[in-house]
């Protein structure tokens, strides 16, 4: 009998007459739960789905240093390959999502793994943008001009330069050959998806008097427009406008 009374008490606390599953109150609780989803979202993976009236827009991020096929340290900042591909898959196939706004604050990192990112989100179908906060720095630029439109905010930086290595190369003329196949790579990228041309691009990749221990040329927001790398100026408001502008023309 009171194993019975038990199970009527708790049926009566799981029902409609529960003071916390009032109508009224489920909206907060959604709210909350929504809430709490997207929170954790951001810590696992570093990126958030965004959902509003004007459409649904997942934001990546990119940040510190993209890790390929080796482990970086643990105090290291990254942003790891084999997290970043299987998402944008999922984007490009959800139903869901309409549109990708990829933020960048990267040093650059594993070149590989930055191009397999970056050529990735340069086949997507969907609208992608990209908006350039900090640094995107060395395998940042291809990453920054994959998308279908780029900005960068004024302060930010972009530094332009050969493929490195660091440690041990066989020193050998194979490698010099791959390393500039590599770089070769990189600039048919690079113009391709953006409006610099490749004298330009190259001019500043091997410039010697920029970089006090290395060659290459560091460029600020408004130089990368000018000389057509990133398509403007901008930041989170004018990225979000144009791509919310791209999907309503998708519609």
């Amino acid at each position: 009998m009171e194993h019975d009374r038990q199970r009527l008490q708790e049926h009566t606390l799981q029902g409609d007459d529960c003071p916390d599953n009032t109508p009224d109150d489920r909206p907060e609780q959604d709210a909350r739960s929504l809430e709490k989803k997207l929170s954790q979202e951001i810590a696992d993976t570093g990126s958030v789905t965004a959902v509003s009236p004007r459409g649904v827009v997942h934001c990546l991020t990119i940040v510190g240093q993209i890790e390929g096929h080796m482990v970086l340290p643990s105090q290291n900042k990254s942003t790891k390959y084999e997290h970043v591909i299987p998402q944008l898959a999922a984007i490009e196939e959800s139903p869901d999502i309409e549109g990708l706004l990829i933020i960048l604050n990267t040093v650059g990192g594993d070149v590989e793994a930055g191009l397999a990112i970056a050529e990735m989100i340069a086949s997507m179908k969907k609208p992608t943008v990209s908006l350039v906060l900090g640094g995107g720095h060395s395998i940042g630029v291809p990453l920054a001009v994959a998308a279908k439109r780029s900005f960068i905010v004024p302060s930010a930086t972009m530094t332009i330069h050969p493929v490195r290595f660091n440690g041990m190369v066989i020193g050998a003329p194979q490698t010099f050959t791959y390393f500039m196949k590599m770089q070769e790579r990189i600039v048919r990228f690079v113009t391709a998806n953006s409006g610099v041309r490749q004298e330009v691009f190259r001019r500043y990749m091997l410039e010697t008097d920029e970089l006090a221990s290395d060659m290459g040329t560091v460029i600020d927001g408004d130089e990368a427009v000018r000389i057509g790398l990133i398509d403007g100026l901008g930041g989170l408001s004018q990225a979000l406008d144009y791509l919310h502008g791209m999907i309503e023309d998708n519609k």
